[in-house]
């Protein structure tokens, strides 16, 4: 298996477990949160689909330009439930897989994404499609964090 084809399996991987986690929590606890200054877990699922959606504009862009004058679909969304904003983000995450299927290994290596002026780091395009990827994991792992300390029974992720 290629770069490309570790790079698309981890992606699926991670986004399969998401699910998993996301699919547990009941929906009558989608908008608790552990204090005031933390996301609910729904404002937690909306943040990763819509962050995938604007790390997807950063990599065309090659940076924070891929942001300018870009209409963000999820502003304008309310969140209803799980399998709503999985339907909502599906089109937008079949076309942030399908560019990832354009790129090369070589393109990994020499594409640099510029996000200086926006968090002030300069990265290879597959230093930030593994940054990406770890993003997602985070969050979920923090969402798992979430439901023990509602006392809700966890998802077993680790197949």
């Amino acid at each position: 298996m290629n770069a490309i084809g570790l790079l698309l399996l981890q992606f699926e991987e991670i986004r399969s477990r998401s699910i998993k986690v996301w699919e547990a929590i009941p929906e009558e606890m989608l908008h608790w949160k552990p204090d005031e200054e933390a996301l609910t877990c729904a404002e937690m699922i909306r943040h990763l689909l819509e962050a995938e959606f604007l790390f997807h504009h950063v990599l065309i862009g090659r940076g924070g330009k891929g942001l300018v004058n870009l209409d963000n679909p999820f502003e304008a969304k309310e969140f209803i439930s799980v399998e709503d904003e999985l339907k909502f983000a599906k089109p937008f995450r079949e076309r942030f897989l399908e560019y990832i299927q354009t790129l090369d290994a070589h393109d990994l290596e020499n594409i640099e994404i510029d996000l200086i002026n926006e968090g002030g780091y300069m990265k290879q395009l597959g230093a930030m499609l593994v940054r990406i990827a770890y993003h997602e994991s985070v969050h979920t792992g923090q969402l798992l964090d979430y439901m023990r300390t509602m006392r809700i029974t966890r998802p077993k992720i680790w197949d």
